[in-house]
C-alpha cells in the first residue's frame, strides 16, 4: 500500500479491528518512510455473473432493478421491507453460490418469483404478468390455478 503522504510503497499494520457488522475489516497503518499514519479500510469484493438478456446483450447484475421489480409487485401489499431485503440477498446470495460466470435473465426472474411467492401470491400474479408478458386473461387463470395447485400439494 502506497502512504498517501510521501508515496512510499512500504507501509506496516498497526492495528485492524472488524467493522460494519464484520463484513469489513478497518486497519491503521504506517509509513516505514515518513512515519505518518493513516487508515484503510478493506472489504471482500465478490464478483456476481453478468446477465444474459433474452435478446443476448450481456449486463452486469443490478440489485437495484431487482429491488424495484419487487417493491412495484408489492406495492400496497402486508409485506414489511426487511422481508423484501431479506428475499433480495437470498437472490444475491443464489448468484453467488451458482459459480458461474454469467447467468439467462430468465433464470433469475424466475428465482425472483419464487421469492415474491413466498412472501404474497398477488405481488406472484402482478410480477409475472409484466415479466412473462400476459396478453390475456387466459394466461392469468393459468398462473393462479398453478398456485392454487402448489398450495394444495403443500398441504
Amino acid at each position: 500500500m502506497f502512504c498517501p503522504f510521501c508515496a512510499h510503497e512500504e507501509t506496516k499494520v498497526v492495528d485492524s479491528r472488524l467493522v460494519s457488522e464484520g463484513d469489513q475489516i478497518r486497519r491503521r497503518r504506517e509509513c516505514l518512510q515518513c512515519q505518518e499514519r493513516f487508515t484503510t479500510y478493506e472489504k471482500a469484493e465478490l464478483v456476481l455473473p453478468r446477465i444474459i438478456k433474452s435478446d443476448g446483450r450481456r449486463t452486469e447484475f443490478d440489485e437495484e432493478k431487482i429491488r424495484s421489480g419487487m417493491t412495484k409487485a408489492l406495492e400496497k401489499r402486508p409485506v414489511s421491507t426487511e422481508a423484501i431485503e431479506a428475499a433480495i440477498q437470498q437472490i444475491v446470495h443464489r448468484l453467488r453460490a451458482s459459480g458461474e460466470r454469467e447467468i439467462s435473465s430468465n433464470l433469475l426472474g424466475d428465482w425472483v418469483m419464487e421469492e415474491l411467492l413466498k412472501m404474497d401470491e398477488v405481488a406472484y400474479v402482478r410480477f409475472a404478468s409484466v415479466y412473462r408478458g400476459f396478453q390475456d386473461l387466459e394466461e392469468f387463470r393459468s398462473i393462479i390455478q398453478s398456485i392454487k395447485s402448489k398450495v394444495t400439494t403443500q398441504i
